[in-house]
C-alpha cells in the first residue's frame, strides 16, 4: 500500500461556527492518521461566494486539507464527507499524479534535447594582426569581409548632381 498526495477542498454551509467545522476537521485529521497517512496542512479560507448556487446557499465556508494517504483512506473520507449534514460540497484532488506528469514531460524534454546536434555558440571576432588591442605578432582570424562600395554612386534627386559625384566632374582649379 503506497501512500499518495491528495488535497482534500471541501466546503461547509456559510452560518456553521467553529464550534462545528472543527470537530469535522478533526475528524478527517485522524481518520488520515489512523490508516497510516500524515496530513501536511490544514487551512481554513474562511467564508467565500460560491461560483454557482448549492442546494439553496450562495455561500460556503471553504477548508482546504493536504496529506498523504492510501485510496482506502480516500473512499472512507469521501464517504463521510458524503453523509455529513454541515458539507454541502467537497474535491478530492490527487497531486502526485500531475507531478508524475511534470517529472515525464522533463525526461522527455531532455532526451529531445540529447538527440539534437549541438550548435555552437560564434566565437567573438578577434582583433586583427597590428589593430589596436591585438598581441605584437599574433595571427587573429581575419575580420569578416564587407560589402563593397557601390561602383556607381546612389542617384540623387532629379537635376541634382550626386552627393558621392566624382571629383573629375568638378573642374579643377588652374595653375598659374
Amino acid at each position: 500500500m503506497s501512500l499518495r498526495l491528495y488535497e482534500e477542498l471541501f466546503i461547509v454551509k456559510p452560518d456553521s461556527t467553529d464550534e462545528l467545522v472543527d470537530p469535522l476537521v478533526e475528524q478527517m485529521t485522524q481518520l488520515i492518521v489512523k490508516d497510516g497517512g500524515n496530513v501536511q496542512f490544514t487551512e481554513k479560507w474562511g467564508t467565500r461566494k460560491l461560483a454557482y448556487q448549492v442546494g439553496r446557499y450562495l455561500e460556503g465556508y471553504y477548508i482546504l486539507l493536504r496529506f498523504e494517504a492510501s485510496g482506502a483512506t480516500i473512499k472512507e473520507i469521501e464517504r463521510r464527507l458524503r453523509v455529513n449534514d454541515l458539507v454541502i460540497k467537497y474535491l478530492t484532488v490527487r497531486l502526485d499524479e500531475e507531478m508524475k506528469w511534470v517529472e515525464k514531460r522533463k525526461k522527455r524534454r531532455e532526451k529531445r534535447a540529447a538527440r539534437k546536434p549541438q550548435v555552437a555558440a560564434p566565437a567573438a571576432p578577434a582583433a586583427a594582426p597590428g589593430a589596436p588591442g591585438a598581441a605584437p605578432g599574433a595571427l587573429g582570424a581575419a575580420a569578416p569581409a564587407l560589402p563593397a562600395e557601390p561602383a556607381v554612386p546612389a542617384p540623387g534627386k532629379p537635376n541634382e548632381p550626386a552627393a558621392n559625384a566624382p571629383a573629375a566632374a568638378a573642374p579643377a582649379p588652374a595653375a598659374e
